[in-house]
């Protein structure tokens, strides 16, 4: 009895592992969202050419959105991963579009995009997606940023940020409008 209870216990594991992903502490059972999160993730050291919003991988994110070379680009980063994961939407590489009415949620889960709000600006002016969170910090995957976390950065960084720098979440996964 206690055999059949093991390889029953093992067969579950066996079927549980086949749809999550591990992404640190956190496991990621959810296909569209570990799909969507390997496809950033393929892109974390990807550099620009020159230090000007400019460069094969830059060009063809700022290419998915319709816009040219040596414009800003995190959110077209965003808005290109998530269209190489079969989504729609969102397309657009101006961060505030980012984060339409609809799509806000309150806490930034595997996948959701979040904003960071410039004073200076007067609004969301820099995005890029949330990988896992742990505690008060999130572990982020985004465009046009530095080691400094900067907005007018020179790649694709893996970051951590604390959550109370974040204005905004939205999750284009379960919005209407962002489907496949």
């Amino acid at each position: 009895m206690a055999k059949i209870y093991l390889i029953c216990c093992a067969i579950c594991l066996m079927l549980a592992k086949r749809n999550t992903e591990p992404i640190g502490h956190t496991i990621i059972v959810d296909p569209k969202v570990s799909h969507l999160l390997k496809i950033a993730g393929s892109q974390v050291g990807i550099r620009e050419a020159t230090g000007n919003n400019d460069g094969p991988e830059v060009e063809k994110y700022l290419a998915y959105t319709g816009n040219k070379k040596g414009e800003p680009w995190c959110a077209a980063f965003v808005s290109w991963v998530f269209g190489q994961a079969g989504f729609k939407q969102p397309r657009t590489a101006w961060s505030p579009s980012l984060f339409p009415k609809a799509s806000l949620v309150p806490l930034g889960k595997p996948a959701t995009v979040f904003g960071i709000y410039f004073p200076d600006k007067g609004r969301i002016a820099h995005a890029g997606i949330v990988e896992k969170q742990k505690d008060n910090w999130l572990y982020t995957i985004e465009g046009n940023t530095n080691i400094e976390g900067s907005r007018e950065g020179d790649g694709v960084y893996r970051k951590m940020r604390h959550i109370k720098t974040i204005k905004y979440y939205a999750d284009w996964i379960n919005m209407e409008g962002g489907r496949k």
